[in-house]
């Protein structure tokens, strides 16, 4: 399974005082040792625009060169955008960001790894395939 990994998990992940315990961090650890984690750029930013100081940026941006980054193309902006207005219309407030980040995982058949309940609710009426572990 090829996952793309939320800011949520990755936030989790990296801090300090991270309990090991939470299941969408014991995932994205597993799936590291296999390869099957992607990114894209908006990920990196928001981790690095949350987290503090030059050795945590160090840190974040090493560990993001070495995964695969998916580049989203004007096609994924535009799907996003549909996909933004039509779950808007269903009651779910998506936000621009998550909606591409939705509509990458659609796209390039990738599995979404989030704490964020958001996404689960897309994937209800949408191609978005939510990793479930509870």
């Amino acid at each position: 399974m090829n996952l793309f990994v939320d800011t949520s998990v990755w936030s989790l992940a990296l801090r300090r005082d991270a309990p090991s315990d939470v299941p969408e961090v014991v995932v994205l650890t597993n799936a590291l040792e296999c390869g099957a984690v992607f990114t894209t750029g908006l990920v990196l930013q928001e981790l690095l625009q949350g987290f503090a100081g030059p050795k945590a940026r160090r840190g974040i941006v090493e560990r993001f060169a070495a995964l695969p980054s998916v580049v989203p193309q004007r096609v994924d902006h535009i799907s996003a955008a549909e996909l933004r207005n039509a779950s808007r219309r269903r009651g779910v407030q998506l936000g621009t960001i998550d909606a591409l980040l939705a509509q990458i995982c659609i796209h390039h058949r990738l599995v979404m790894l989030s704490t964020d309940r958001d996404f689960a609710r897309v994937a209800e009426t949408s191609g978005l395939r939510v990793w479930k572990g509870r």
